[in-house]
């Protein structure tokens, strides 16, 4: 019988997943500042999270490793964080006390939890993670671009339970446009490629500000067309849309 799989979106990037009783929190971010907004609630806080059993964390960008919250909220800094090189520096300063840096195809295990970083792309150095526990496979994708490299996690780790993939194709205005996430479409293809017993989109209703939507950013805020692009790519993964705070069961 398979472990049960549960993960609950808390906002953005950050993701409560839970295999059995193995505990993991994704890319943390719990506040906000003048040009970084949640654009959705966010359903939990640091001292509402309970016991974790690590921190995954893709790269340095506060909307994905807000660790002053973290600390601040008296936090258990003898947790495992686990991230590429660029986010362990950080961590380390912070006063995290377990930190294992891992780059790309590299792995660190937590108790029953074995944690992959993947490639990724990105603004800055970035890992995407395979996360693995209990017999169940999970892929979360940060706010990487679509890298050709992901496509050959099934070959390398078998059936993929539950792809968890941004979708807002965020651009920079100030890099003439530069794109810097992968788009619904791009990441509809992964989904194709990855073949997930279940797909969720993140990373969609973030966004800059009035004025920061306007000078900085430019993003794709409807995860309905990464559904849509699903349907026409990959028509047999089961897609859903997750209000934060709703737990989702993974088949």
């Amino acid at each position: 019988m398979s472990t049960p799989l549960t993960v609950t979106r808390i906002g953005h990037a950050c993701q409560l997943l839970e295999f059995g009783g193995t505990r993991v929190l994704t890319d943390p971010w719990f506040t906000q500042t003048a040009t970084y907004y949640q654009g959705e609630p966010v359903t939990a806080t640091v001292g509402s999270l309970g016991r974790l059993d690590a921190v995954v964390v893709s790269h340095e960008h506060y909307d994905h490793c807000d660790l002053d919250a973290l600390v601040g909220a008296g936090f258990d800094l003898g947790t495992p964080l686990i991230g590429p090189g660029t986010v362990a520096t950080i961590a380390r300063d912070k006063g995290f006390r377990d930190v294992r840096a891992v780059e790309a195809w590299e792995a660190t295990t937590a108790g029953d939890l074995t944690v992959t970083a993947t490639p990724g792309q990105h603004g800055v150095h970035e890992v995407t993670f395979v996360l693995q526990a209990g017999g169940r496979t999970v892929f979360f994708g940060g706010d990487s671009l679509r890298v050709p490299e992901l496509d050959t996690i099934p070959r390398r780790f078998g059936p993929v339970d539950l792809a968890i993939l941004p979708t807002n194709g965020l651009c920079v205005r100030s890099m003439d446009m530069r794109q810097v996430v992968m788009d619904a479409e791009e990441a509809a293809g992964l989904t194709a490629a990855l073949r997930p017993t279940l797909a969720i989109p993140h990373h969609y209703a973030f966004h800059s500000g009035r004025l920061g939507d306007r000078m900085i950013t430019r993003g794709d805020q409807d995860p309905r067309h990464y559904a849509d692009a699903v349907a026409r790519l990959a028509p047999g993964v089961d897609v859903r849309l997750v209000l934060p705070g709703t737990p989702v069961t993974v088949p």
